[in-house]
């Protein structure tokens, strides 16, 4: 093992934050750090709203499913796949552009979760912790608004950072048998592995809450295939632009 190895094995989503605020030097540098991520063919498709009014993250938590921590956090980030820049920029150069298509939805969105992914390392290795906030795209429309966001912006998720008033234990994954798969892709002893792993979330949770939460991963997946799958995405998209051709 490495340091940076050691420091991305070690995340936890973190939900209780002192009462300290982040340097500005360093919330910078962390900005900095997610430019520097790998983003498909230098188009940094991607905006972060640093959210500062009061008003404003009690709105968001009240949006994303009433997430407190958004209003106790230092510091918190909606992070938007943009379209809009650099298709203008081509424009300025004399493209005619075609917007709307799926392939620069991806590319947007992927852009934007590498930039991201980049922030959280660059903040966990700075003793800060991080909460990703997917309850953004609850009320996709809604945040759109607040935030002032323009057509072929949207909102992917949010994040909170600060400095950690709680230390939970680190959620066990997947084991590697399950994801990595040589020349192609061997479904034969995922059945077995994924009952295993239930096994491990079942003793993880019982052992977190003292035993007031029995469920396994496969339980908790349910919702997310059943009621939390946020039909309104597909038309919210089409509305921002785009038309995912």
């Amino acid at each position: 093992m490495n340091p940076t190895i050691d420091l991305l094995t070690a995340h936890r989503s973190i939900r209780k934050f002192r009462d300290q605020p982040i340097p500005r030097d360093l919330f910078l540098e962390l900005i900095r750090a997610g430019q520097s991520a790998a983003t498909s063919s230098h188009v940094q498709a991607y905006s972060i709203i640093h959210v500062v009014n009061p008003d404003n993250r009690k709105a968001l938590a009240e949006l994303a499913g009433g997430q407190r921590y958004i209003e106790s956090c230092s510091d918190f980030l909606v992070f938007c796949a943009d379209m809009k820049r650099s298709t203008e920029s081509a424009e300025r150069a004399g493209a005619e552009v075609v917007r709307g298509m799926t392939e620069q939805l991806l590319v947007a969105s992927i852009d934007t979760a590498l930039m991201a992914q980049n922030v959280a390392i660059a903040a966990e290795s700075a003793g800060l912790g991080l909460c990703y906030i997917g309850g953004i795209r609850n009320n996709p429309a809604e945040v759109s608004e607040l935030l002032k966001l323009p057509e072929h912006v949207y909102p992917v998720f949010g994040m909170c950072l600060g400095y950690p008033d709680q230390n939970p234990e680190v959620k066990p994954r997947l084991p590697l048998a399950s994801i990595l798969k040589e020349d192609y892709y061997d479904d034969s002893q995922d059945e077995a592995l994924v009952a295993a792993f239930d096994d491990t979330m079942g003793d993880y949770y019982r052992q977190r809450t003292g035993g007031n939460k029995d469920t396994t991963w496969s339980e908790q997946l349910k919702p997310l295939f059943t009621s939390k799958l946020r039909g309104h995405m597909r038309e919210f998209l089409i509305k921002r632009g785009f038309e995912m051709k």
